[in-house]
């Protein structure tokens, strides 16, 4: 599972070759915004050679190709796809086609690399206005959508309003997102929290995005990753109820009850899918009832 994504400029080697011992989930090779276009060329070859030469275990590799409406973007993934990254970050994404227009490409290189069909997942990346308004049929729009992505700095410039830390201008955008994701049963990301300097304003903004239903967050500076993986992960309280929601229904069963309370609250079908999840989260974290805090 992937709590948080730390993004690392592509034309950067110092950071590239570190990048997966600074305690993100996955790192995002850019290849857009951090790099000038006469630097493209080089980023290109420096994140292959990255992807191709340094061990991410244990991290999962993303790499954030060119819009498709730029003369990059295809160089891109003839670059990296052969290295299997795990994901492929879509920027610009404002409709289906767009999504499908990558995926078509993206399918084609994989028959020529002998890869499995759908082998290297697509994470659009929402960032218009366009792109909201369209954001579930984004989503649904192919077997290789893994996730959506929101990316508010340029939404807002899209939005004509200013970007603030409380974020009330993006409220909308998120919301749309992680609707539109659950719906079309992918996964969703919340954009970073730009400020670096703010280390309190990171942990309001990832509870935030936690409590909307986000399944993690990106970040732009590692300081900000114990806030993501802390905030995303389950707490002891969490797992422990997790459990005892599964033994009730459990005791339930073997009682041969239709229905049964746990706290002064009766157990219902959507709280045995939450402590079900956050069971499968606990596991696929290595965490326990002991060790969860």
């Amino acid at each position: 599972m992937i709590r948080s994504m730390l993004f690392l400029p592509g034309n950067n080697p110092n950071m590239l070759i570190n990048g997966s011992v600074l305690g993100a989930d996955a790192v995002i090779f850019d290849l857009e915004d951090a790099v000038s276009p006469a630097e493209k060329d080089a980023a290109r070859v420096l994140v292959r050679n990255t992807l191709r030469y340094m061990d991410f275990t244990g991290c999962q590799r993303i790499v954030r190709i060119n819009s498709t409406d730029t003369a990059y973007w295809k160089a891109d993934l003839d670059a990296v796809l052969p290295e299997k990254p795990e994901l492929i970050l879509l920027p610009k994404t404002g409709t289906a086609q767009d999504a499908l227009t990558a995926d078509a490409y993206i399918t084609e290189l994989e028959e020529k690399l002998g890869l499995p069909a759908n082998s290297v997942g697509l994470m659009p990346l929402i960032e218009t206005a366009l792109g909201v308004e369209n954001a579930y049929a984004i989503a649904a729009s192919c077997k290789r959508i893994h996730a959506l992505f929101l990316g508010a700095e340029d939404l807002t410039a899209d939005l004509r309003c200013k970007r603030t830390k409380e974020g009330r201008e993006i409220e909308y955008a998120r919301t749309r997102l992680v609707v539109a994701a659950r719906a079309a049963d992918v996964e969703v990301y919340d954009t970073p929290f730009t400020d670096v300097n703010d280390d309190e304003g990171i942990w309001t903004d990832a509870e935030l995005a936690k409590a909307l239903g986000f399944t993690g967050k990106a970040a732009i500076s590692p300081r900000h990753l114990e806030a993501i993986n802390q905030t995303f992960s389950p707490t002891l309280a969490e797992i422990d109820y997790a459990y005892e929601v599964l033994e009730a229904i459990a005791m339930a069963k073997a009682q041969g009850k239709g229905a049964i309370a746990l706290r002064g609250k009766m157990i219902d079908a959507p709280i045995v899918a939450r402590a079900q999840r956050t069971i499968e989260m606990a596991e696929q974290l290595g965490l326990d009832r002991r060790d969860a805090e």
